[in-house]
């Protein structure tokens, strides 16, 4: 009697544990159907942005002397140049150069940010340029551009966020630590927090994916809490993520030392290179050293929403307004010969 309960109980465990292996396997098939790809490219992309109506767009780092566009609109799964071919010539002033990064902000304007810093050789006598495109004509409404000693010679100005409340724009320097405020109504810009520790590398290499990838990357990813009260960024060779108030960084009467004391350390979290925050104040992070995608709650907590060997460096994210997540895969750590298509994803939250 006393075997037979013993087998009883034996056989009710066992198929609630493969219950359970057959609801989490379950789930992450589920997840993995959820992550599909809406477009592809022989070329490196790094960044990428969705407007209101379901636009796309991308834009192609010249890292190399194979970039044949800089900014690309995808429609119907092909990258086309945008606004044109010849805004992507390279052959003037009001022409593309070394774009890094391109933004959507909630007043469904499209920035493109421009290093004027190609191949990493220093940047040109131009210097970093942010560009303002009204998405209903295709027309550039604003150029501005930045003075010496805002940004410094091997500066690489590399990614935007924009505060439609106050226009401001934040951009962090990656190739020479700080954080970059432009006034978007004066065109007046400043240079903070330069070579602080927390816009300055914190590590020389990363292991991704089985890779060693060496460099010295300083403050990379950016994030406006949904708020705009906060600022968050992060060192692409790093895993702190810091903090800052946005009335500190426009306090002008703050000197550099009293400026500092208003940074704050959040939390480590998972190496990242593009940061966006949801309407929740769920701020999305890349997992660069697993194949991920995470999540940091309000409440401090990070989990992984997804990993997939799919998901090569999540570089840049954008969300559309139905609150799906977008991403690039750089595939940044791997050697050329490693490398597949460039892919845009789309995950379904």
């Amino acid at each position: 009697m006393n075997k037979l309960k013993y087998m009883t109980k034996y056989l009710i465990y066992s198929l609630m544990a493969a219950s359970m292996l057959i609801s989490c396997q379950s789930n992450k098939n589920e997840t993995e159907l959820s992550l599909t790809s809406l477009a592809s490219s022989d070329k490196q992309w790094t960044g990428v942005a969705v407007s209101r109506n379901g636009r796309i767009f991308v834009n192609y780092p010249y890292w190399s002397g194979n970039v044949p566009v800089s900014v690309a609109e995808i429609t119907n799964g092909v990258p086309r140049a945008y606004p044109n071919m010849e805004w992507n010539q390279r052959t003037g002033e009001m022409t593309f150069n070394a774009v890094q990064s391109i933004f959507i902000d909630n007043k469904d304007r499209l920035w493109v940010l421009d290093t004027n810093n190609p191949q990493f050789k220093g940047v040109n006598s131009t210097g970093p340029q942010l560009y303002h495109f009204n998405l209903e004509t295709n027309d550039v409404v604003k150029i501005y551009s930045f003075p010496e000693g805002v940004y410094k010679t091997d500066s690489y100005f590399n990614d935007v966020r924009i505060d439609t409340d106050k226009d401001i724009a934040y951009i962090t320097d990656s190739g020479d630590g700080a954080i970059i405020i432009l006034n978007l109504n004066s065109g007046q810009a400043q240079r903070l927090l330069d070579d602080h520790a927390s816009t300055e590398a914190e590590v020389d290499l990363l292991i991704c994916d089985g890779h060693r990838w060496e460099n010295t990357v300083h403050s990379d990813g950016i994030a406006l809490s949904p708020d705009n009260q906060f600022l968050f960024y992060i060192a692409l060779s790093g895993h702190t993520l810091y903090r800052i108030k946005t009335e500190a960084l426009l306090d002008e009467t703050l000197a550099p030392e009293e400026l500092k004391k208003y940074v704050e350390k959040v939390k480590k979290v998972p190496a990242t290179d593009g940061m966006l925050f949801d309407k929740k104040g769920n701020l999305y992070l890349g997992g660069l050293e697993t194949n991920s995608v995470n999540r940091l709650s309000p409440d401090g907590k990070v989990e992984t929403v997804i990993q997939s060997p799919r998901i090569r460096w999540a570089d840049s994210f954008a969300m559309d307004i139905d609150g799906h997540l977008y991403f690039t895969t750089s595939q940044i750590h791997l050697p050329d010969k490693e490398r597949g298509k460039y892919e845009v994803l789309k995950l379904k939250l």
